[in-house]
């Protein structure tokens, strides 16, 4: 998996730069807890944190190839799942290989198809690669945006960094935020290449990014195309099957202890399943894990997004196709520690305020790190075949904005009340959303033909992959690297992905169910009760004593009168909620302050300079 960071200056002497460019690397240490690497030349500097999962002696980094033009030197981070077929090409190409790993593939894949290795690789990651015969520097991103790269242009060439706590090691990036940069913060509508920091970008999806001495230049090779679907209702439901078996099939492999996050839904017991399967025919049994909480199954109260608990189908699926199976519960004290929230705030590089739902999730990978180094994840699946309620509320999947933010229930609230008035109005967080959804909907292409109503089940499809599933995505690598977990996500394969977003909603939505068309396609691999299973979000802790806790936390951060928390958040709405009653802490106050919490301790890790209103 790893994490990767560079530095390139065509006017600098680097060589002399050893000292910052380890610092610049150590950031990601959790990321690569194995080993770390840095090189250097006179106008470029690679870094890498390895975690080790394929060919464990023979995969260290940076890897470099030398040419008689020059050398050629990659940092790689994530896997390409389709590795053994391209080293076979490679190798009857006249290539010679010195490791059994997918680094090399890559590397040498470079060094024959050039930039074009990109339309090659299937997988999840994101690499750099030196290639000193043309003194550049090439990017390269996975075509979901799976694993993270950040990139900032300075005078002179870019920074650049798996995670933006790499880039801001380096003191030559200026730490500011300004309004504008808070407008996706609180909007939520994932705008393609913001990372919060003034003059800090990510790299997107699908994109090659070069650098030399005439500047940088973007090539995307990947994107989401409009197709018509010609399978019927019977061969794409077979369809579906036989990619799902191929993309775990492949994504099983690892040289090192590999489980999967098993949450009774129907999305990860398909992939458990699968992955099941697939490991018996090896005589290794499968490995799953899920998150609980003490007491939450016995006390359990069904609410807008849950009418049941987890385990009883954990256990089920479990059985049914054999694991070996582990709870990791969770007492809600932990919960409330805020050394925890502190540390997920790190882990992200931003104050998200998902409370906690991020926390409970790095508890949880945290244990399974202990036993595993690789899991394999349910995540995509709901974007991909349409599994959330706002893609069947005739509110919110008619509105003319995101659905997401269209659906509302009483955990649902206006982003912007907590802020300051005057920021808010500055913010103008509604004509951000409006001008967003705009820029959005007009990269939907269409065919010829579909009425009114597929053309908005296409457009709300490709909102939430091309959109929503980033953040999703961002926040699995986050909380999973932040421990030195890699995490797989079958559903992100691009080829299911394309054949996915293709088939019409009537067939994605068959016998009128969320996920029909998953469900037909596994139905034969699983438990019926799962099978039957309504969408269950993610799960959060009922305990009411963590609303007291986030309230005595909160009333700290209010006893300190120049708290950075202040030039955001309305301190008399802080002080309301946090002085109230605990019912005060639910829903959108819940949600409040634990952003205000986040916020707090995001500007005490990074000291930012803040330009507000």
């Amino acid at each position: 998996m790893c994490g990767i960071t560079g530095w390139v200056a065509f006017t600098a002497d680097l060589t002399t730069q050893r000292p910052l460019v380890e610092a610049m690397t150590a950031t990601m240490a959790d990321r690569g807890p194995d080993e770390s690497g840095v090189w250097l030349d006179r106008h470029v500097a690679l870094g890498h944190r390895r975690l080790a999962v394929i060919d464990l002696p023979g995969g260290r980094q940076p890897m470099r190839a030398d040419t008689p033009a020059g050398s050629v030197v990659l940092v790689y981070s994530g896997e390409v799942y389709n590795f053994t077929e391209l080293r076979t090409q490679l190798t009857g190409l006249g290539h010679t290989f010195r490791t059994g790993s997918d680094t090399e593939v890559v590397l040498r894949g470079y060094l024959e198809w050039g930039e074009q290795l990109a339309e090659r690789l299937n997988g999840m990651y994101a690499f750099a690669i030196w290639d000193g015969r043309e003194r550049k520097l090439v990017l390269v991103r996975d075509r979901m945006g799976v694993k993270p790269l950040y990139l900032h242009r300075t005078p002179d060439g870019v920074l650049f960094g798996s995670e933006p706590k790499a880039v801001l090691a380096n003191p030559r990036f200026p730490r500011r935020v300004d309004t504008g940069c808070l407008r996706e913060l609180v909007g939520f509508t994932k705008t393609p290449g913001w990372a919060l920091w003034r003059d800090l970008h990510e790299v997107e999806p699908g994109t090659v990014v070069t650098v030399d001495a005439s500047g940088v230049r973007e090539r995307v090779y990947w994107r989401l195309e409009t197709i018509e679907h010609k399978d019927d209702p019977q061969t794409t439901i077979a369809r579906v099957g036989e990619l799902l078996t191929d993309v775990v099939a492949r994504q099983v492999v690892a040289d090192v202890p590999r489980c999967v996050l098993l949450s009774g839904g129907l999305d990860s017991s398909a992939v458990t399943a699968l992955a099941a399967a697939e490991l018996v025919a090896t005589g290794e049994k499968l490995r799953s894990f899920a998150v609980d909480f003490a007491g939450y199954e016995e006390n359990f109260r069904p609410d807008e997004l849950r009418e049941t608990p987890d385990s009883p189908f954990v256990r089920e699926v479990s059985a049914h196709v054999g694991t070996e199976h582990q709870n990791v519960v969770l007492d809600s004290r932990a919960l409330m520690d805020p050394a925890l929230r502190r540390a997920v705030v790190a882990a992200r590089d931003m104050p998200i305020g998902l409370g906690d739902i991020d926390s409970s999730m790095l508890l949880l990978f945290q244990a399974i790190r202990r036993e595993s180094t690789v899991a394999l994840s349910g995540e995509f699946a709901d974007e991909l075949f349409g599994g959330y309620a706002w893609f069947h509320h005739p509110a919110a999947r008619d509105a003319d904005t995101f659905p997401w933010l269209a659906f509302q229930n009483t955990y649902t609230a206006d982003r912007g009340t907590p802020l300051r008035p005057e920021l808010r109005a500055a913010l103008d967080i509604g004509g951000y959303v409006a001008d967003e959804y705009a820029t959005a909907v007009a990269k939907v292409e269409h065919l010829d033909g579909e009425d009114a109503f597929a053309r908005r089940m296409r457009t709300s499809s490709h909102l939430h992959i091309t959109r929503l599933v980033r953040a999703m995505l961002d926040r699995k690598d986050r909380m999973s690297m932040a421990v030195g977990l890699e995490v797989r996500v079958p559903f992100a394969d691009h080829r299911l992905v394309e054949y996915v977003y293709n088939t019409p909603w009537s067939l994605k939505n068959v016998d009128g169910r969320e996920k029909g068309l998953l469900r037909q396609a596994v139905a034969h691999l699983l438990p019926q009760s799962v099978v039957q299973r309504v969408k269950s979000p993610y799960p959060s802790t009922q305990d009411s004593g963590y609303a007291l806790a986030l309230q005595e936390q909160a009333r700290e951060v209010l006893a300190e009168a120049d708290s950075p928390v202040f030039a955001v958040f309305d301190r008399a709405w802080l002080h309301q909620v946090a002085t109230g009653p605990a019912e005060a802490v639910t829903g959108g106050g819940r949600t409040g302050v634990e952003r205000a919490l986040d916020f707090h301790h995001w500007a005490d890790l990074y000291r930012p300079e803040l330009d507000l209103v």
